[in-house]
């Protein structure tokens, strides 16, 4: 009966330690992908350019809110430009003892819509001189990159064309020097073909006498 009641317990452990290798082997493994996520070049690129983008933001609207916002309420002689208003019925405050009730005021804001309009013109406006820059720039390294490239690729292909017209000349080299040669050799034997025909010439002189 203990011996069951072991044989169970050892069922259990073994049961535990492989619910945990397979928990711990789906953790390293959710990580594993996780680090690989995060640190994808895409994911760098979104979050620089959110970082930036934010900075940006702040600094068009201290833009428009610092200097353009005052100086355009002092054009139009207002102390803002969101203040500009075309009311259509006058507000009335209650007033019990009267027996007036409330009105609210009807207006149209459109200082307000002016205001926002600035801001998005203004926000529009560099974003497109910082993006005309940016590219004008990119285009330039773009350019010398370009340039550099046609350079190695102008450089190879002249060493290219130099081994070439090398190997042209040291196989010419080499053929010239063959003809020379076998000219040379045609020579001995011509010489060597006479010294044979005046050799048996004389031994048949010699045999007549």
């Amino acid at each position: 009966m203990s011996g069951k009641k072991e044989n169970k317990f050892d069922d259990v452990i073994d049961a535990t330690r492989q619910a945990s290798e397979t928990v711990s082997k789906k953790s390293r493994a959710f990580w594993t992908d996780f680090k690989k996520f995060a640190v994808k070049g895409n994911i760098i690129d979104l979050a620089i350019a959110v970082v930036i983008g934010t900075a940006f933001n702040k600094i068009v609207s201290s833009l428009v809110s610092c200097i353009i916002t005052p100086l355009t309420a002092m054009i139009i002689g207002t102390g803002s430009l969101s203040d500009l208003k075309w009311v259509l019925r006058e507000g009335v405050e209650e007033d019990v003892e009267a027996g007036i009730e409330a009105v609210s005021e009807v207006a149209v804001t459109y200082g307000e819509f002016l205001q926002v309009t600035i801001d998005f013109l203004v926000i529009a406006l560099s974003i497109y001189v910082v993006l005309k820059v940016f590219l004008k720039v990119k285009d330039a390294f773009h350019k010398r990159e370009r340039a550099e490239a046609a350079e190695r690729a102008r450089i190879a292909e002249e060493k290219k064309k130099a081994e070439a017209a090398e190997e042209a000349e040291r196989q010419a080299k080499e053929r010239r020097e063959f003809i020379e040669d076998v000219a040379i050799q045609a020579d001995i034997l011509t010489e060597m073909r006479d010294i044979m025909l005046r050799f048996e010439k004389k031994l048949d002189e010699l045999s007549s006498k």
